[in-house]
């Protein structure tokens, strides 16, 4: 069994990036830690969980809670089933801090994503995050990343090199056309008196459109450009992978995108999540049967798989 430590920002987290894999990880056998800034419990976007407040009505009390593109964006039936599940769960109510987290101490780390700014910017901008996070590289141990938790790994620095992580990795993150049509959503049909909803970062007089998009920012942090990884075009369902309509669940994971370099296994999107955390059971999994042994510290001292490439 292996240890996973998931950091959480305080609030705004997206749900079904982090209660999808927790269900599969534990379905695996693995144990699941949570981390928060402060130690208390996170909580996840309310609005990716009731799907209220994202119509164009949204702001108006009598009218929030007719949902019709609320339906659509808000997480699916069986990502709010698994977080109303893991509310009830120990670990996910009793989060270790930041500043307590040390690498010795796990065997994976995940790093989910959330894009509201009000919540997530603690997160990806943590220095103390960072350092953790670049722990696990230079040890090469295993780690996820899914939308935003990409651009939490790409902010951090290698104690070894001195460049981003993901420097020299190939990887996936929230394409910009997917965020691009999400932000042009909520600014013309949905939220639009919170335009920016869906824009953790947005561009200044001058920048390119994207330039501080998650791809954007995740493509200066490697290697070369050629390392960020969409779904290639004329692959097999290419419009159900790619058009933000679909999502993979336990049993059809056809529309779902990874890709795995060495012990690093990155994710788009919420449409990813089962893939995404299969995939990386599946890592954990080869690294415990090629080190034979996982990390073995007791919790008290905390006080259908496949792949792209």
């Amino acid at each position: 069994m292996a240890r996973i430590i998931i950091p959480l920002p305080s609030l705004d987290f997206d749900p079904s990036e982090v209660a999808i894999p927790w269900k599969i990880l534990r379905r695996h056998g693995h144990q699941v830690l949570f981390a928060t800034p402060d130690g208390h419990t996170g909580r996840a976007d309310a609005l990716m969980l009731s799907g209220e407040g994202l119509d164009f009505w949204g702001f108006l009390p009598g009218l929030k809670n007719l949902k019709l593109l609320g339906l659509a964006l808000r997480a699916n039936a069986e990502a709010r089933q698994a977080y109303a599940d893991m509310e009830n769960d120990a670990a996910f109510c009793a989060p270790l801090k930041y500043g307590d987290l040390r690498v010795e101490s796990f065997d994976g780390l995940l790093l989910p994503g959330g894009h509201r700014a009000r919540g997530m910017r603690a997160y990806l901008e943590s220095e103390v995050l960072h350092r953790f996070i670049a722990g696990f590289f230079d040890e090469d141990k295993p780690v996820a990343a899914i939308c935003h938790g990409v651009l939490a790994a790409a902010r951090s620095v290698s104690a070894r090199t001195g460049k981003p992580v993901l420097h020299g990795r190939q990887t996936t993150a929230l394409p910009w056309k997917l965020e691009s049509s999400a932000w042009s959503m909520m600014r013309f049909a949905g939220r639009f008196w919170d335009a920016g909803y869906y824009r953790t970062y947005a561009e200044q007089q001058g920048e390119p459109a994207g330039y501080w998009s998650v791809e954007g920012e995740v493509r200066r942090a490697l290697a070369q450009d050629s390392d960020f990884k969409n779904v290639p075009a004329g692959t097999p369902g290419f419009f159900r992978k790619t058009s933000g309509l679909f999502r993979d669940s336990d049993t059809d994971t056809s529309a779902a995108f990874v890709v795995v370099d060495g012990n690093y296994v990155s994710a788009r999107w919420p449409g990813d999540a089962h893939l995404f955390a299969t995939t990386f059971a599946d890592v954990l999994s080869r690294e415990f049967a090629r080190t034979g042994q996982a990390s073995g510290l007791p919790a008290e001292s905390l006080e259908d798989t496949g792949s792209a490439t």
